[in-house]
């Protein structure tokens, strides 16, 4: 029997270029069932996260990478989870250490997956919509991304109503430290495969749905940010408004806004549940178009 999880030996952590400016998303937890991501460029093996060949930023909201990150490859299986289920992602470095940046929003996307299973769907026309924005603690003058370079996973908690099927999960950070400068944002993006379960009926609306590349420009506020240093920070999202089912808001750790349903605060899962030795939940995955245990 296998388990969600996946133990790299340390021979393939050094194929990885040492680039700690850098980095990908190394684990997601769903509910408390952990699944890795493959390093970039690596030998894969079955994961719910769609590989990426280089830890470097995606560069220019026109950038078809933008989608799902630096020639993002289908990820073999697919993982349950429900409306409100509770996401952590946890992002490393290139280096796989702690994730290099802290400044810039984190964001979180969902697209069907059209037709198919998203084992098998090519997201280059996915519509995506967006269910929350993660940018400043109170006070304006730190950012939630500074808790993932602190070593903390980004958590998102899925919107309550939303409709049974198959989904991408875009989750993205900008890194914002060069977007003084015209093209300067770098863009991680990232993408996971769920199936979605249960009955409920909530979808956005076409308006608020957008494409990547599409649904940003270089010049947006927030993407192009001449006073980005300044404090306190006053910041606007890029791309639609979070849409009107997403989760709201319970935790007193979380950002205040309204329209915002995660953190980026927590404690790194224990290495005992994250490790691949059998130590972590089990979890039913897609596979081949069933359900079975993985």
């Amino acid at each position: 029997m296998s388990y969600c999880s996946y133990q790299f030996p340390l021979s393939l952590l050094a194929l990885l270029p040492l680039v700690s400016g850098h980095g990908y998303v190394a684990q997601v937890a769903i509910d408390g069932n952990d699944y890795y991501g493959n390093l970039p460029n690596a030998n894969p093996v079955p994961s719910i996260v769609r590989q990426i060949n280089d830890v470097s930023p995606v560069k220019g909201a026109t950038n078809p990478y933008l989608n799902c990150g630096q020639d993002a490859q289908l990820a073999s299986l697919v993982a349950n989870a429900n409306p409100s289920s509770q996401l952590q992602f946890w992002w490393k470095g290139g280096d796989g250490s702690n994730w290099p940046h802290n400044i810039g929003p984190i964001m979180t996307y969902m697209a069907q997956c059209v037709n198919t299973t998203c084992d098998q769907y090519n997201s280059t026309n996915a519509e995506w919509f967006k269910i929350e924005e993660t940018g400043l603690q109170p006070g304006n003058m730190v950012w939630y991304q500074q808790n993932i370079m602190n070593g903390g996973p980004s958590n998102v908690t899925l919107p309550p109503t939303l409709a049974p099927g198959q989904y991408l999960i875009r989750h993205e950070i900008i890194a914002l430290h060069l977007a003084n400068e015209m093209g300067g944002a770098e863009f991680y993006p990232s993408c996971t495969q769920v199936n979605i379960q249960g009955d409920q009926s909530g979808v956005a609306p076409a308006s608020d749905e957008v494409t990547f590349p599409g649904g940003y420009s270089d010049s947006d506020p927030g993407i192009y940010d001449p006073t980005v240093f300044d404090t306190p920070v006053q910041y606007t999202f890029p791309g639609p408004p979070v849409v009107p089912f997403a989760a709201t808001v319970s935790n007193t750790s979380s950002p205040t806004s309204s329209n915002s349903s995660s953190t980026t605060t927590g404690t790194p899962i224990p290495s005992s549940t994250a490790s691949g030795s059998g130590g972590g939940a089990q979890c039913k995955i897609w596979r081949d178009g069933y359900t079975t245990w993985g």
